[in-house]
């Protein structure tokens, strides 16, 4: 049971990362949403996680088990049907992940509304084919490379302490993460609006660089400033030290000669 369980944290751990950098290389080069081509870190979590790809893959792997229940040789039609069922799949969890995140927190981690026949912006018949595409990809092509992964940390559960460490980074990013869109979401339900939230990691990422970039043409600046009056002062000390020194030099020969006519 224990090994099922890290085989299933494996899963999406591996899930979790693959498709942040998928989505990372989709939303930077392909998405119509990015006309800027800016890098764009998807998702809510600070680290390279996609928690949707990591239940998609956990989903995608006992899926396509099915057509060997029973049989080492699935017929066609078994496998058309339960590729069909990967993209359904795949579907209901961004509809999950997306009702969850829009009527619940007012946030939109994605945006569908200029796609054909989407669901709030939700889903939409084309991505859900490019879904369907992409579990026949990986019904053909990764499965296997998939299962040799498991059967390998199978052998290999000493691995599992790597997998503990994902967990624990994971639970520590969530909670934080989630503090921070209880906030923004806060803020969205007073204000009644539903926020895009890449758009408003990159607003306030641009807000801090500008903010950076002011602070430190201030601080040059005041350093130029300083270092003026710092120059100008040492001219008025040496100014008033030579000064000092020939009144005081006077005054030695002006005593000096008085000495003399006293003698």
């Amino acid at each position: 049971m224990n090994e099922i369980i890290l085989i299933y944290i494996l899963l999406f751990m591996t899930g979790s990362m693959s498709g942040w950098v998928l989505e990372l290389l989709f939303r930077r080069f392909i998405s119509t949403n990015n006309p800027e081509r800016k890098w764009i870190n998807p998702g809510f979590l600070l680290g390279p996680c996609l928690p949707l790809y990591g239940f998609g893959l956990m989903a995608l792997y006992t899926m396509s088990m099915i057509p060997y229940l029973g049989s080492n040789n699935p017929t066609t039609g078994q496998i058309i049907i339960c590729i069909f069922v990967m993209g359904v799949m795949m579907t209901l969890i961004e509809l999950i992940a997306g009702l969850i995140f829009v009527q619940g927190m007012h946030i939109k981690l994605w945006d569908y509304k200029d796609e054909w026949m989407n669901y709030k912006g939700i889903i939409c018949p084309k991505f859900s084919i490019i879904w369907t595409v992409l579990g026949a990809l990986y019904y053909f092509f990764i499965q296997p490379e998939v299962v040799e992964l498991v059967e390998w940390f199978d052998r290999n559960i000493t691995f599992s302490f790597f997998v503990g460490a994902f967990s624990g980074i994971f639970v520590v990013d969530l909670t934080y993460s989630l503090n921070l869109v209880n906030q923004v979401k806060n803020f969205a339900k007073k204000h009644e609006i539903v926020v895009r939230y890449d758009e408003l990691r990159f607003s306030a990422k641009t807000v801090i660089g500008e903010t950076k970039e002011n602070i430190l043409g201030k601080l040059i600046v005041t350093k130029e400033k300083v270092e003026d009056k710092l120059i100008e002062t040492k001219e008025k000390v040496g100014d008033k030290i030579v000064s000092a020194k020939d009144i005081v030099e006077d005054k030695l020969v002006e005593t000096k000669d008085k000495v003399i006519k006293n003698k």
